[in-house]
């Protein structure tokens, strides 16, 4: 019987169902240390994210999660002027990448991989500079990603893929950058998401340099009232510099 068991553990492993259950139970796990929010809680969430991922190479949803986590981690370094914070973004923005590019590869079309990868580029970005991020040859598919993940669901993370766009085209050096479409998409997402405090900042900064600044202060005005306390004080930081 012990020989039995043993054996058909072997064949079970061969064909992979308990790594598969394996795979489910990590991402289970970094999903409740996510979810809970946080920066530690996010970071504490990527070893298990990258457990899940080496139990199941192919499972979309784990690569994605964990490209999330990756540029979630980074993103929030930022925010929270963490010390060392663009060394943390050239880091984890470039790691966060190589899942979104696999989650990418498993399933082109769908919003979760497009969207994550390009903002991966953009917590890269954050840490070495858009001019070094063009330089290595990520801004089609940055773009790329980002008008996919608007075709197949705008709407994704309250407006995300609108928000990615409007954001890609307004930072973007010249000749490259686009004022007029990152308008159309910075509005876009306020018709929807009109209390958005980061949308209400990107806007007013393209407005600025569009010299709008009467309607920029209007949206400076509100976000600087905002909850987001990063978004709160580049608002005030944008309206004093307006006087």
């Amino acid at each position: 019987m012990k020989r039995w068991f043993i054996g058909g553990l072997f064949c079970m492993l061969m064909f992979g169902f308990p790594l598969t259950l394996m795979a489910e139970d990590y991402l289970a796990q970094a999903d409740t240390l996510y979810d809970q929010g946080g920066i530690e809680n996010i970071l504490k969430s990527i070893p298990l994210y990258i457990k899940a991922v080496e139990a199941n190479p192919n499972s979309y949803e784990a690569n994605w999660k964990c490209a999330r986590a990756y540029r979630d981690y980074g993103d929030e370094a930022k925010t929270q002027n963490i010390e060392g914070w663009k060394e943390i973004c050239k880091k984890y923005g470039k790691e966060g990448m190589k899942y979104a590019e696999k989650a990418m590869e498993l399933e082109p079309n769908k919003v979760e991989g497009n969207f994550w990868y390009g903002c991966c580029v953009g917590v890269y970005s954050d840490g070495v500079s858009i001019l070094t991020a063009i330089r290595e040859g990520l801004k089609g598919k940055t773009q790329k990603g980002f008008e996919k993940s608007y075709n197949a669901d705008k709407m994704y993370e309250d407006g995300g893929p609108m928000i990615a766009l409007g954001r890609f085209w307004s930072v973007l050096p010249w000749p490259m950058k686009k004022n007029k479409k990152a308008l159309e998409y910075l509005r876009e997402a306020l018709k929807y998401f009109p209390d958005n405090p980061e949308t209400q900042v990107y806007l007013a900064e393209v407005l600025i340099d569009e010299g709008e600044k009467d309607e920029a202060k209007t949206w400076l005005e509100k976000a600087a009232k905002g909850d987001e306390k990063y978004y709160s004080d580049r608002a005030k930081e944008l309206l004093a510099n307006m006087k």
